[in-house]
């Protein structure tokens, strides 16, 4: 099987190992890939937004599908132009993929399909925002509608917080397009769960539940980033859980799509809350999540491949009717970021990996090769170190080892990652 792959992080570097997992003799292509992904593909210089590249790829290599990774070539039609050339490829269409592009059109949708989330106002004038914050009261929550790379969202305690963070995007423009339109939304309290689903747009397979770690520092302080780590699966998860997850919350949001003429087939992430009303959505992405995927996709056991239940999709075929997963073990991602991550990274800074670490998968981020071959790093988040093992506290214990061992300058990482979990004593050793 040939397949060509779109993106080059951490999530891409999962994708890639779980698909040479299932079939040492797949044969990989990476647009652009990274050196990490390089050990297992061959890595071509298309960019992710050139889809017209990708597609050139595609064709003249003779790719069984395409699987795309991050949210922008998604966001900017590249199914769409894949079908119209008979192409296979796994992801929503850019009608599905708004789910993701657009907080509005999401609130929309789950409002009338009666699906469990927040009460938001939508707003594009900073006056009427500012309104909206003092009817809903404090906490309140601050949304850019579109792409924001994970941070356009404000937890704030006051309305002087509040304020600020509607002036940034309404009026200073922090998050530029993506802040033109803002979602003031009320505050839930409960625990947080990442469930991503693979869709043929009516049947549901969800994958091993996860949660995400956002803030920078320990103790869930310091700015919001793209994700710090994460950790699969989740005790909280139950099985009861899972299956309300899924008949009222995927299914009915997978409906709603196809009756707007948006039918979404890829892989749905449903970001959620879990109250003490049961789960409510706090936001829906229209790809693998980043870093959850780093976490789920070494523990997830499928009773049929991986790549067969994509390709399936990609091709435009239902999932597999007996097709499950369940979790085979425990894995705790902890993510190394640059320097000055998230408002200024610092790049080009030599990595160190230690030749012998154990139990434990390292996938590249913002990874490159300077001139002479060395090993740098590109910025941002730098890379995933994925700690396996049977139980929880075994999984926490080897990433955690090895984030302290890997170095480069000015490294930062999360120490707790899962500590929530820590907390409920589950898989203590």
């Amino acid at each position: 099987m040939r397949i060509l792959l779109v993106g080059g992080g951490g999530r891409e570097h999962a994708l890639a190992w779980r698909l040479a997992q299932d079939d040492p003799n797949v044969s990989i292509i990476a647009a652009p890939g990274n050196p990490g992904i390089a050990e297992l593909a061959e890595c071509v210089s298309v960019s992710t937004s050139d889809v017209d590249g990708l597609l050139d790829v595609a064709r003249e290599r003779r790719v069984d599908f395409t699987l795309v990774g991050p949210e922008a070539p998604l966001a900017a039609g590249i199914v769409d132009h894949f079908r119209d050339e008979r192409r296979a490829i796994f992801g929503p269409t850019r009608a599905a993929a708004q789910i993701e592009t657009s907080k509005a059109f999401s609130k929309s949708l789950m409002r009338d399909a009666k699906v469990p989330t927040a009460r938001a106002i939508i707003c594009t004038e900073a006056d009427r925002a500012k309104g909206a914050a003092r009817e809903l009261g404090l906490p309140i929550v601050i949304k850019a509608s579109g792409l924001a790379a994970g941070k356009g969202v404000m937890v704030c305690e006051s309305f002087e917080d509040a304020d600020r963070a509607i002036d940034d995007m309404l009026v200073g423009h922090a998050f530029g397009v993506a802040g033109q339109e803002v979602l003031v939304e009320e505050f839930m309290s409960g625990e947080e769960l990442s469930v991503l689903a693979i869709t043929d747009g009516a049947n549901v397979l969800p994958l091993v539940p996860a949660q995400d770690h956002k803030r920078l520092l320990d103790g869930d302080r310091g700015p919001n980033t793209g994700g710090m780590g994460a950790y699969a699966p989740v005790s909280l998860a139950s099985d009861d859980l899972m299956r309300v997850i899924v008949e009222h919350i995927f299914k009915p949001t997978l409906a709603a799509l196809a009756a707007r003429d948006a039918k979404f087939t890829g892989l749905l992430y449903a970001g959620l809350m879990v109250t003490k009303d049961g789960p409510k959505v706090v936001e829906f992405n229209c790809r693998f999540g980043d870093p959850e995927t780093q976490a789920v996709l070494p523990v997830a056991r499928l009773n049929h491949s991986f790549a067969e239940v994509v390709a399936a999709v990609a091709n435009g075929e239902p999932i597999p009717a007996d097709a499950t997963c369940v979790s085979g073990g425990a894995a705790v991602t902890t993510v190394l970021a640059a320097k000055g991550y998230p408002e200024q990274p610092r790049a080009v800074t030599p990595i160190l990996i230690p030749g012998d670490l154990q139990n434990v998968i390292v996938f590249h981020a913002g990874t490159s090769r300077d001139s002479t071959g060395r090993l740098v790093s590109s910025g941002g988040r730098v890379l995933g170190v994925t700690g396996l093992g049977a139980t929880f506290a075994e999984a926490q214990r080897h990433s955690r080892e090895a984030a302290v061992r890997i170095e480069f300058e000015g490294k930062q990482f999360r120490s707790d990652i899962g500590w929530r979990e820590s907390a409920r004593g589950a898989g203590a050793s």
